[in-house]
């Protein structure tokens, strides 16, 4: 093998969890700053101060995990020296991306229920529907990953 690409043979798998983890980190800081703004807000009118915010703010870490899965399936073909980095930095990009929205759909669930105290199981089936892209892109990108093993 080329001694120039051995080098990056493993940025497709670099792109796909890095860019799923910095989607998560976006997504999670934006919501946590909510949330930390709900409780001072609750706080400051001496009402308790609502743990659940806590679903929220986790919500947007799921897509690292993601990104690993979708990673150790291209390392096995990285190995045969397919090195995928366009699979890796679309589909990192696109996992990272939904992380980044859902981090957002969930600042606006902690500003919300800190408010009102209410609507929860609403604010998670937002979240779960923001979520179902990075799991769609998941699946569907092992689908092509398996193919292009057995072939």
């Amino acid at each position: 093998m080329d001694e120039f690409l051995i080098q990056f043979m493993d940025l497709g798998l670099a792109l796909v969890l890095g860019l799923s983890a910095i989607g998560s980190a976006a997504g999670a800081g934006t919501a946590g700053m909510a949330a930390i703004g709900a409780w001072k807000k609750n706080y400051s009118q001496n009402k308790p101060a609502l743990f659940m915010l806590v679903a929220f703010v986790g919500a947007p870490l799921t897509q690292t995990i993601y990104g690993m899965i979708v990673m150790n399936r291209m390392a096995e073909l990285a190995i045969q020296g397919r090195f995928l980095w366009g699979v890796g930095a679309f589909c990192g990009a696109a996992i990272g991306i939904s992380a980044y929205f859902q981090g957002k759909c969930a600042a606006a669930a902690c500003d919300s229920m800190g408010e009102t105290g209410q609507g929860f199981g609403n604010y998670m089936i937002v979240l779960g529907m923001v979520e179902t892209v990075a799991l769609l892109v998941m699946a569907f990108t092992l689908g092509i990953l398996g193919s292009l093993a057995a072939a």
